[in-house]
């Protein structure tokens, strides 16, 4: 793990590598700092909503694939994080900083622009979502089969998903990027019958897409991004 910001950065930075489940149960530090944590995973994890209920999930599949099921803190669907398919990464923004925001939706919005700007440092131009949230069929279940504030798509389909959890003393923002796309494995690991799945997949192929481009130039060109 490397942790802590240079002299003149505005932002602590740290990378480290274990399991999703001992990330996600991790307790705000006070006194709250900006920091920006690159999480890698060891092991793949199914990642739940705070208030999505287990039986979305297929318990037995989780099990036959060795993926680890974990909850969040934060809202919204089902996330699969696959070791190397995707960048996860959370953001912390303490209470009262400039880049504070009372208002929950649009709290969203300076991260997603900063999310543009670093993607589009690597070539893909991005468009944040400022609007209300924009559901499917699948949205409820599966994070990236809608559109939040602050999300980021490129030609139509969404590449970053955020989440948020507010508390006393920050805001974190947990993002997860795709490097690649594959609803497959997802879909079936969910509790649904064969033809939910078969229209599942249908679906979900379109609504997302991978960024061609690694873990470490992902990470670098946010932190490129970040306002100061």
């Amino acid at each position: 793990m490397t942790g802590g910001a240079s002299p003149g950065e505005s932002w602590a930075i740290e990378r480290v590598r274990g399991a999703a489940a001992s990330f996600h149960g991790r307790v705000e530090a006070e006194p709250a700092v900006r920091s920006v944590s690159f999480y890698a995973i060891t092991q793949a994890a199914l990642v739940l909503g705070s208030a999505q209920p287990v039986t979305d999930v297929d318990v037995a599949a989780l099990d036959r694939q060795g993926v680890e099921l974990v909850r969040r803190r934060s809202g919204g669907g089902a996330v699969l994080l696959m070791p190397d398919e995707v960048v996860w990464v959370d953001v912390v923004v303490p209470r009262g900083d400039r880049l504070w925001c009372d208002d929950v939706g649009h709290a969203f919005h300076w991260l997603g622009e900063v999310w543009i700007d670093a993607l589009g440092g690597l070539g893909f131009q991005g468009v944040s979502h400022e609007g209300p949230l924009v559901c499917s069929p699948w949205s409820r279940r599966i994070c990236f089969a809608g559109v939040g504030a602050g999300e980021v798509l490129v030609e139509g389909r969404k590449v970053v998903g955020i989440s948020q959890r507010r508390g006393r003393i920050a805001a974190r923002f947990q993002c997860a990027v795709l490097r690649c796309w594959d609803p497959e494995v997802l879909v079936g690991l969910m509790a649904m019958n064969e033809h939910e799945r078969e229209e599942a997949l249908m679906g979900l192929r379109e609504v997302a897409a991978g960024i061609d481009a690694t873990a470490d130039e992902i990470e670098m060109a946010l932190i490129a991004s970040l306002p100061r």
